[in-house]
């Protein structure tokens, strides 16, 4: 029995070892590619008369790429951890899996605000009226804006820092300490996103900057563990439930 379960064994580290690869470079991917993103759409963020202008649009269709590789990326970081987080806990597992992809849902929603607002600059002569369309667009942004704070902050907060953190708490697969972090870290993201919401601050104050540090420092953590060390040793028979 002990020759014939060995290689078994052997078999199911070394897939679970490309499984942590393949989620720590996607969270890198997804750390890299969210930055990207804002930093090349944000004239249309910034600029209220954006649609009026010249514009920047292939700078801004770019952001919007970016996005679309975002959303490959948390959906692939999810689908990639849940087949080793399952066998300790499936129903939070599948929580996490469900976390990621409304996450996702509203990075796309907000895609299509910034798309529509490029349209409608692309078009912008067919309009009779500038003020109303000023407003159109400034609505469009300011429902993206409104899907950021849902998805990325408090969905994700929720789903990639509280869940996530609390199964791989349990289960050991990272030192635990860290899964603290990210426990600590998508807690405060979804109670600034809950502060913005009632007026308390607004969105990327000093408050929401400061609230957001824990959650990205657990995110690249994750990233660079997965991708270089793997899962903790160990962990199949601590986290077993």
């Amino acid at each position: 029995m002990t020759t014939t379960s060995t290689p078994v064994v052997a078999a199911d580290s070394a897939a679970d070892r490309r499984r942590s690869l393949t989620a720590g470079v996607l969270f890198l991917v997804t750390f890299v590619s969210a930055i990207a993103g804002v930093l090349l759409y944000a004239p249309v963020l910034d600029d209220p008369h954006y649609v009026l202008g010249a514009g920047a649009d292939v700078r801004v269709l770019s952001g919007i790429l970016c996005e679309a590789v975002l959303i490959a990326a948390n959906l692939g970081t999810a689908l990639a951890l849940f087949p080793v987080l399952r066998r300790r806990a499936e129903g939070l597992a599948l929580g996490y899996v469900v976390a990621r992809v409304m996450e996702c849902v509203f990075i796309a929603v907000g895609m299509l605000c910034l798309l529509t607002v490029v349209t409608l600059r692309q078009h912008a002569a067919s309009f009779g009226d500038p003020g109303a369309l000023t407003a159109s667009a400034q609505t469009l942004v300011a429902l993206r804006n409104w899907t950021f704070l849902l998805g990325p902050g408090f969905v994700a907060g929720l789903g990639n820092g509280v869940l996530l953190g609390w199964l791989l708490l349990r289960t050991g697969l990272v030192p635990r300490p860290m899964a603290v972090v990210g426990m600590v870290g998508g807690s405060l993201v979804a109670l600034s996103g809950i502060g913005v919401l009632f007026g308390l601050w607004s969105q990327g104050s000093p408050v929401s900057a400061v609230a957001t540090l824990p959650e990205i420092v657990w995110e690249g953590f994750l990233g660079v563990y997965l991708a270089f060390l793997g899962f903790r040793a160990g962990a199949e028979v601590r986290g077993a439930v």
